[in-house]
């Protein structure tokens, strides 16, 4: 099959990577999109994870990376880093973008050329106001991508989830007449998406469709669920915050239409990979639950794969 499934290893962290490529070969995985954040402190759930360390990434350690990864049967779909690029703090988009460009760099070493991440926003300014800070930080960015032959994917999630986030959100991307304004703006052969629909689905929005509008901007894909639960948006509205009427799923468990999904991506001939990403909080509460919510995806996406 054309899609190779995966999964992102955020969901383990606690795992070094040999580890993490040991359970992905255990449940059936054909590849791993890989976290890549410099090492630190988590500023949120899900960040702050390193499996590969691209700051210390030397030819020894690429060699290891390459041969355990071959050994287990796997790929590494893409490096992944979500921070906030357009951070109204300079000097943390700075850091951010000089961060970037060693995932590129990277990717280049480990013959993945492909990096995921966050367009980022400034939350207390307007689209418009956003764009004129797009272009000035990402017009740079796409320009090395693009002189290293690697392809940026940015994944749709709007990040407004927490206090800090409001109001406007911490990622423009979150749309499509955003992407559409995006990729006018910077018109590159590199520079495309990563696709999670279930961000669409809470949203109320169709995640299906733009599947082929934007067939040739599709660098990668997230297999997560979202249910929304009805009672919860009649009592707050969609003005709320995301998660107070709305819940991040395991594949299958929420309401996402996973046969017209994946016939979609075979409609418009998508070659990439598919990684599941868990945010379920009923299967977070020990290493074991978290290892084994990767086994029941596996297991429920192996009747499409």
């Amino acid at each position: 099959m054309k899609i190779k499934l995966g999964f992102i290893t955020a969901i383990l962290p606690e795992l070094s990577y040999e580890e993490v490529a040991d359970h992905a070969a255990a449940c059936g995985y054909q590849c791993m999109e890989v976290c890549c954040w410099p090492v630190g402190k988590a500023e949120r759930r899900y960040a702050g994870i390193t499996h590969i360390d691209v700051d210390t990434l030397n030819e020894s350690r690429k060699n290891e990376i390459l041969g355990y990864t071959e050994k287990k049967g796997l790929e590494i779909s893409a490096l992944a880093y979500y921070p906030n690029p357009m951070d109204p703090d300079p000097e943390k988009r700075e850091f951010h973008a000089n961060h970037l460009k060693k995932l590129i760099d990277a990717s280049v070493d480990l013959g993945i050329n492909k990096v995921n991440t966050f367009v980022g926003r400034d939350k207390n300014k307007s689209v418009d106001e956003n764009f004129e800070l797009f272009r000035e930080v990402w017009k740079p960015l796409i320009q090395y991508a693009e002189s290293k032959k690697v392809k940026i994917g940015i994944e749709n999630c709007p990040m407004i989830f927490t206090a800090d986030e409001w109001p406007g959100g911490n990622n423009l991307a979150a749309s499509p007449v955003i992407w559409r304004r995006m990729f006018r703006e910077i018109e590159s052969d590199y520079f495309g998406l990563n696709y999670d629909p279930s961000h669409l689905l809470w949203m109320q929005m169709d995640y299906v469709k733009p599947l082929y509008e934007f067939r040739d901007k599709l660098f990668h894909v997230h297999l997560k669920d979202a249910r929304v639960y009805p009672d919860k948006l009649d009592e707050v509205g969609v003005m709320a915050a995301p998660l107070d009427f709305h819940s991040p799923k395991l594949v299958g468990l929420g309401q996402i239409d996973w046969s017209a999904f994946i016939s979609a991506l075979h409609d418009v001939d998508y070659e990439g990979a598919a990684c599941v990403e868990v945010e379920d909080r009923a299967f977070e509460e020990t290493l074991e639950d978290r290892k084994h919510s990767l086994e029941l995806c596996s297991r429920y996406l192996d009747q499409y794969w």
